[in-house]
């Protein structure tokens, strides 16, 4: 216990979303995620009203550390609170997915060309192992910088189907991060504006990466796409890091 500092913080760049079962903790600056069940997330969440490392078990403070979830501080510094997320209900077998992959739809030629252009800069930003997302964070919060109006529903489709298309003909991994990395880019190449989200459902923990337009909606998404909790926007006012 000795080798613990007294006091700690959460860095801005790590958001935790509380479940209720679990909370998890997602690093942008790392690409860290941690899940802590009920017991450690309730010791977390006292910790962050006072920002003393008295409230935590040491075998749960120590790789959160480890792991840069919480940096040593001189004093006390509390940080905000989990966002509270609802928990996945039970669908005992009956819920269905789709399965299979399907061809995305045609688009034009040089669509496609400047959909690919953007699909390569996306591969370039992500291909940094776990800190690939931050290096994404940076080139989207640059696109989005230069936007002027927002894109409308049928571009911001044409735009996301325009790179699943590109996608489909790589050959390099393209999954959601890099299809919606690209989107944006490509809307931003014509200054049109739309918003990055990240997202974390329960049951089991996954992430994902999507577009909306700037009034909220999903672009070319699955209706189970709103299982996942928005954790980092990107391209309006909701604009996290803090």
């Amino acid at each position: 216990m000795d080798d613990l500092p007294a006091f700690a913080t959460c860095p801005p760049d790590t958001r935790a979303v509380d479940f209720g079962h679990a909370l998890v903790l997602i690093s942008y600056r790392t690409g860290r995620v941690q899940a802590l069940q009920a017991p450690a997330a309730a010791q977390w969440n006292a910790t962050s009203h006072t920002g003393s490392l008295d409230a935590i078990d040491p075998a749960v403070a120590r790789p959160l550390l480890t792991l840069g979830l919480l940096t040593p501080t001189q004093g006390p510094t509390p940080w905000p609170p989990a966002l509270h997320a609802s928990a996945a209900q039970a669908s005992w077998g009956s819920t269905e997915h789709p399965a299979g992959v399907n061809r995305p739809p045609r688009a034009p030629l040089a669509r496609t060309l400047a959909a690919a252009a953007a699909l390569t800069v996306a591969f370039a930003a992500t291909r940094h192992g776990r800190t690939g997302i931050r290096h994404a964070i940076t080139l989207l919060s640059a696109s989005t910088a230069r936007t002027v109006r927002p894109a409308t529903p049928e571009q911001a489709t044409r735009a996301v189907n325009a790179v699943r298309r590109a996608g489909w003909y790589s050959p390099g991994r393209t999954a959601c991060l890099e299809e919606s990395v690209a989107g944006v880019l490509l809307l931003g190449s014509r200054r049109l504006s739309v918003r990055w989200c990240h997202g974390i459902a329960p049951d089991p923990i996954r992430l994902h990466a999507w577009v909306q337009t700037m009034d909220g909606a999903d672009v070319a998404e699955p209706s189970s796409t709103r299982a996942y909790t928005p954790v980092l926007t990107i391209g309006d006012r909701h604009h996290q890091p803090r």
